[in-house]
């Protein structure tokens, strides 16, 4: 009787931590799908903006269609990449989408009516404070990413991972020259 006890004891035991570990791995795959849906409001909210600052561009800058073409080009390149979920296409948009912003911005230095233009400032303002709020939710995001990775390749939990059906999830990587931040300043001084 004894036995059937610790046997019966030892089942429930192992059967706690087996549904501990499980739960556990679903909420860190929870933590990525949420941190990557913050992103994802981000970039919606700038791609909702671009628009805007090409629009107030336009009333001042006739002879840049170029400049404001490749910001439109590459806002679309981030929309596509967002939506396929490829981490490593996103970081390539992304540093197009900046470089096309850089070179807008080094161009309205050519038009001071533009620069002076509240619209042309609000819109500035609200796009970089986005591009800063987008660079900190990737830190978060591929922290999540990170501590996913880890947990369903650290044992035991790689056994129910594998089970599961629990993926790794992808970093959000960026080049070199996409960690550094745009340098508006030297966009705006001549």
């Amino acid at each position: 009787m004894l036995a059937v006890l610790v046997l019966l004891f030892l089942s429930v035991a192992l059967a706690g931590y087996l549904i501990g570990v499980y739960n556990g791995l679903v909420r860190v795959r929870a933590a990525v799908k949420l941190a990557w849906s913050n992103i994802d409001v981000l970039l919606v909210q700038r791609h909702d903006e671009l628009p805007k600052l090409v629009e107030v561009c336009k009333q001042y800058m006739q002879y840049e269609a170029g400049t404001l073409e490749r910001v439109m080009r590459a806002r679309a390149g981030v929309d596509a990449a967002r939506s396929s979920g490829s981490m490593s296409t996103l970081g390539s948009a992304e540093r197009e989408l900046r470089s096309g912003l850089t070179g807008l911005y080094a161009v309205a230095e050519k038009y001071p009516q533009l620069k002076a233009s509240e619209p042309f400032r609000h819109l500035q303002e609200r796009i970089s404070g986005l591009e800063t709020a987008i660079a900190d939710r990737r830190e978060v995001y591929n922290d999540a990413v990170n501590t996913n990775n880890v947990r369903i390749d650290a044992f035991p939990d790689v056994l129910i991972a594998r089970l599961g059906e629990f993926p790794p999830a992808q970093l959000l990587h960026f080049q070199a020259d996409q960690k550094t931040d745009v340098d508006l300043k030297a966009a705006f001084s001549s």
